[in-house]
């Protein structure tokens, strides 16, 4: 039982700090599970998805105050509508993939050498866009062009590669396109809000028989929900006065020691593979 709510607790932490910066927590949970057993006892998929939605709620209640004025302004301010059109656009790619290959991307590219291999690349596609002299064109969210918005969400389909990221991808994205560190870092959590909403309720729907829990799973399932969306609260309201200071600089090196461990231990045959 402590040992499980040990477990529990890696796990919400694990996907509370990883899952709204450029290191991918999709990636980061596989090689947990990989590595050191998690997937058993209760630490399945349906235990994945509930917890994300810790993440999820961390996200959506920093941001309530300015969902509720995008609700208004929807219908009385051209800016805003105009950004809640930009945001489902740059969701819509990833929907239509996600909904189309899913499962197909799931049964062949989710193993731990995919993920330690986009893990590594990643992280020096991180370290040269960071380093390189970017002329930032766009400082605000909400005045990206409606083309960039929709670019930055094809590029976010590279994402479904575990290990890639899916704010590192529209992150990168939007840097080339012209954006500002900041901005970048903010429109991904924008972007994040219908994307995670959109694959949490997708996947609850395809678990939904595996979703009868008993009161011990129940338990390890609150406990990991709850780290989630402590950790994913506080790298909320951190990580934007971060990169703007600091660069992603960080993130790199820490993909690239991630993914490079990960080779390493995978050439030494450990893990339960």
């Amino acid at each position: 039982m402590i040992l499980d709510i040990i477990k529990a607790t890696i796990l919400g932490i694990v996907e509370g700090l990883t899952e709204f910066i450029p290191v991918s927590s999709t990636g980061h949970l596989l090689l947990v599970d990989y590595f050191f057993g998690f997937g058993d006892r209760g630490f399945g998929n349906t235990f994945a998805i509930l917890i994300q939605f810790g993440a999820i709620l961390a996200l959506l209640s920093i941001y309530f105050a300015r969902l509720w004025q995008l609700a208004i302004g929807f219908f009385t301010d051209t800016i805003s509508r105009r950004f809640v059109f930009g945001v489902l656009i740059a969701f819509l790619p990833a929907a239509v993939v996600g909904a189309l290959l899913g499962s197909f991307i799931k049964s062949v590219l989710f193993n731990p050498w995919v993920v330690c291999v986009s893990l590594v690349v990643g992280g020096l596609v991180l370290v040269l866009v960071d380093s390189m002299d970017l002329k930032p064109r766009h400082h605000d969210v909400m005045t990206y062009s409606i083309p960039m918005y929709f670019v930055i969400g094809v590029c976010q389909c590279a994402a479904m590669i575990p290990g890639v990221s899916r704010s590192g991808a529209t992150i990168v994205a939007a840097m080339l396109l012209g954006a500002d560190r900041r901005s970048a870092a903010e429109f991904s959590f924008w972007l994040a809000m219908p994307t995670m909403a959109g694959a949490f309720a997708y996947e609850s729907w395809k678990s939904r028989h595996e979703l009868s829990l008993d009161m011990h799973t129940g338990g390890l399932i609150a406990i990991g929900f709850v780290v989630s969306f402590i950790f994913g609260w506080i790298v909320v309201k951190r990580f934007l006065g971060y990169v703007q200071q600091h660069g992603f600089m960080l993130f790199a090196w820490w993909r690239l020691i991630v993914g490079g461990l990960g080779i390493t231990a995978l050439m030494l045959g450990f893990g339960s593979g």
